[in-house]
């Protein structure tokens, strides 16, 4: 067995056996909650970790089987302790070894796992801590296929059964234009009825655009070669789609339970491929060949990766899509980005994250109803309702029926600030003993959505 400690001073890696011992210093009680990260494999498992929370110890122990992915996961947390403004100051106790799992369940050293990594695995994991008694904040997809969604629902009745939370890290409800296009829809003066809309015309429409090559916490991204496998890591149908399926359901029926056996149906989906050259494959992760593993997925030294889908599903009547796609890299000035239309009978809400809003989400609100007079009347009431809540937003309009919420820089908090206060969030409902009631059943609905899709468009693959 190996283990390893890093604190504010740098990363001190002990290459012999030894015993787990708290550093000295380091003060702990009862009530405390103490995370675990379990073989970190993804950069959300740091961003956790990129503030610090009260009532969280310091002590932070993490179960490898060590290799590159471990280590670029403690880099993140030693940028995170040793940066100028606000630096953290997390206590690493690390153990590798192949027994790390075995060696974590037995061990049971924290009360809430972090997991972000191989989605593959991520199931499984989450069953087995569980089942041990263990807490668990997720990070998505927890489910990637059909087998996967039974164990997941298998896993929310352990928890039940043992009183423990299990809650996965929606960072995109913190997403400021997103917040305000669900205050908005709240409002039926301003909004109207929500539209039901058809396939062809959804009455709600989410869009997600990602890249393979990006930068984070400043630095460039090196992705593990796994991450390319979509038999670990998911195909997009899955992954990030998970995000969107959520939004759907917290705006349009917040703080209702969705029961996925009678409020959902889907009615169709497709997957498609990226292409990435081999050239961009090292870039991405460093590494100069394809594995074994991705062999399958190369013709001519490109590399196809499923990476994109669409899903086209009824959730309590109204007709929503969702789509994913993974380009390379993006843009100068670019990054990820995100597209919304929610279609009231008076109004449409829109996010967009385009070139013209220089790749920053900007909502804006397009009359429907013909009086627009009447209608920019109950705009300004109902800006006066929101602004009650987000002191500082205001109007401006744009277009003789359109208007841009101009949303104060304080909002902005940026998509890593997020998993903060997801976290946050999992730790208020801890310290309750109990996540709100809808959470559960909509978590289940959303990755019914997710993995029911993917079976649908694979199935299309073969028959075509």
């Amino acid at each position: 067995m190996k283990y390893c400690f890093f604190a504010l001073a740098g990363l001190f890696l002990l290459n012999v056996s030894c015993t787990m011992k708290k550093s000295s210093g380091s003060s702990q009680s009862e009530s405390e909650v103490k995370l675990i990260t379990l073989d970190p494999g993804h950069f959300h498992a740091a961003l956790v970790q990129k503030t610090s929370y009260p009532g969280v110890s310091r002590d932070v122990y993490v179960y490898s089987p060590g290799g590159a992915d471990l280590e670029e996961h403690l880099k993140k947390i030693e940028g995170y302790n040793t940066r100028p403004g606000d630096p953290t100051d997390w206590n690493g106790i690390v153990y590798t070894g192949a027994d790390f799992l075995d060696r974590m369940l037995a061990e049971k050293k924290g009360n809430v796992m972090v997991t972000a990594g191989n989605n593959g695995k991520k199931t499984a994991y989450i069953r087995q801590t569980l089942s041990a008694g263990i807490n668990v904040l997720a990070d998505k997809p927890m489910a990637i296929n059909t087998p996967d969604f039974e164990q997941l629902k298998e896993c929310f009745r352990i928890a039940e059964q043992k009183g423990l939370l299990l809650y996965d890290i929606m960072t995109e409800r913190f997403e400021i234009t997103t917040m305000l296009q669900k205050e908005f829809s709240r409002l039926p003066a301003l909004y109207g009825e929500q539209q039901k809309g058809t396939p062809e015309d959804p009455g709600i429409v989410k869009e997600s655009v990602h890249h393979f090559f990006k930068t984070v916490s400043g630095k460039p991204l090196i992705r593990p070669a796994w991450f390319f496998d979509v038999n670990q890591q998911g195909e997009g149908v899955v992954d990030v789609t998970t995000h969107l399926v959520d939004l759907v359901q917290w705006e349009c029926f917040p703080e209702q339970s969705i029961d996925y056996r009678t409020d959902i149906e889907l009615l169709d989906a497709s997957h498609w491929t990226t292409a990435l050259s081999a050239a961009q494959f090292r870039e991405a992760t460093g590494l100069e060949t394809y594995p074994d593993y991705l062999k399958q997925a190369v013709s001519n030294d490109t590399l196809y990766v499923y990476a994109n889908g669409d899903i086209y599903y009824k959730i309590r009547g109204v007709n929503a899509k969702v789509s994913v796609i993974w380009n390379y890299t993006y843009p100068e000035g670019g990054g990820d980005t995100h597209y919304s239309i929610m279609k009231g009978s008076n109004a449409h809400l829109i996010i967009e994250q385009g070139k013209e809003q220089n790749y920053k989400p900007a909502l804006f609100i397009k009359a429907i109803r013909p009086d627009t007079e009447a209608f920019e009347k109950e705009l300004q009431n109902a800006l006066k309702t929101v602004a009650a809540k987000y002191p500082g937003i205001d109007l401006k309009k744009t277009e003789k029926d359109k208007w841009e919420v101009l949303v104060p820089a304080s909002y902005h908090n940026g998509h890593e600030a997020h998993f903060g206060q997801v976290t946050e969030n999992f730790l208020k409902y801890l310290k309750e003993g109990s996540l709100p009631a809808w959470e559960i059943p909509n978590m289940i609905a959303k990755y019914y959505v997710t993995t029911k899709a993917l079976e649908l468009a694979k199935s299309k693959s073969k028959s075509n």
